[in-house]
């Protein structure tokens, strides 16, 4: 029996045989990147945690492992890679492939706007649209669009939902007067938050608050709140693919519909806003739903460059 058993195992490890490192099959950071999209395309990977697909997803692995920021890989492309780095990245790949973690998990480190934030299994692996709009419609200049035109009189910023901190952090950097206030209902989540506000030196800016959304800030009043909160209906949910499942269902159940957060931020937002400050929220694929359910709100629904409808901006004074 035994020996059958290191019959099986020497059989099964000569399918998964690795290609060898630094003997002509794999050399560059563009071999490695080939050999990773080929591996990724054959599994079927999902990507949807900071890369859009099978490329990005690689060169991120690959920079990761070899200590580069994403912007240097091209710099660094047809460099040669060592044979311990080499194994280093081929160890990540076959995670990638057989566990289905997002590669975010397994690095532990999501880049938004450029910038570096620690992610584990916590709190879900940001990738909100909500970071770029900070910078393209909240500048100063009302000739290009600005939806507050004075960034640096905000003095308060409150963002609901925070999981990993992310948003919070990229508005202390569009704010720089502002304090600002992030809220979430999972000690897990704020427990990684709060590494991303030590790492980033905002302990005297940035406030972390357990609970459910409003509750917890004894009516205070913000000149901007940001939200990326659970927005995935019944019929997401159970069609999650195997990555997003990995993460906690907490952060994507928005119940029947994907609303049920969604329309309490909405209902109870004007309490807790200036009067000239303003409600900027993702809620996803729900827009249909959401302009039925208030078909009087005159919902302002910003674009980026990867998405279309998904964020809507809507001032105090029309709540």
């Amino acid at each position: 029996m035994a020996k059958a058993k290191k019959a099986a195992a020497r059989r099964g490890a000569s399918q998964t045989k690795l290609p060898k490192v630094g003997t002509g099959e794999l050399l560059t950071l563009l071999d490695f990147v080939r050999y990773a999209v080929s591996r990724f395309n054959e599994a079927g990977l999902v990507f949807a945690h900071g890369t859009t697909d099978p490329v990005a997803e690689a060169a991120f692995i690959v920079c990761e492992t070899l200590h580069l920021h994403p912007d240097q890989f091209e710099s660094f492309a047809t460099a040669r890679v060592t044979a311990a780095e080499g194994r280093k990245i081929l160890d990540l790949i076959a995670r990638r492939v057989t566990t289905r973690k997002p590669a975010a998990y397994l690095v532990n480190k999501i880049y938004m706007r450029g910038l570096p934030f620690y992610v584990d299994e916590r709190t879900i692996v940001p990738r909100s649209f909500i970071g770029e709009l900070l910078d393209q419609h909240f500048g100063g200049d009302e000739e290009a669009g600005s939806l507050i035109s004075a960034p640096l009189a905000v003095e308060s910023v409150l963002d609901l939902c925070t999981g990993s901190g992310c948003l919070a952090i990229l508005a202390s950097r569009n704010f720089p007067n502002a304090q600002i206030d992030a809220v979430d209902i999972s000690k897990d989540a704020l427990e990684v938050a709060a590494r991303n506000v030590g790492d980033y030196g905002l302990q005297d800016r940035l406030t972390l608050y357990r609970g459910d959304l409003f509750k917890p800030l004894d009516g205070k009043r913000y000149d901007l709140i940001i939200s990326n909160p659970p927005y995935v209906d019944a019929e997401g949910m159970a069609g999650l693919p195997r990555e997003c499942r990995a993460e906690p269902k907490l952060a994507f159940d928005g119940g029947a519909d994907g609303l049920d957060v969604v329309r309490r931020i909405l209902d109870e937002a004007a309490a807790h806003l200036t009067p000239q400050g303003g409600l900027l929220c993702e809620i996803g694929r729900c827009r249909p739903q959401l302009e039925a359910a208030y078909p009087h709100l005159p919902l302002l629904w910003l674009d980026t460059e990867d998405s279309e409808g998904e964020v809507f901006w809507i001032a105090a004074a029309d709540l």
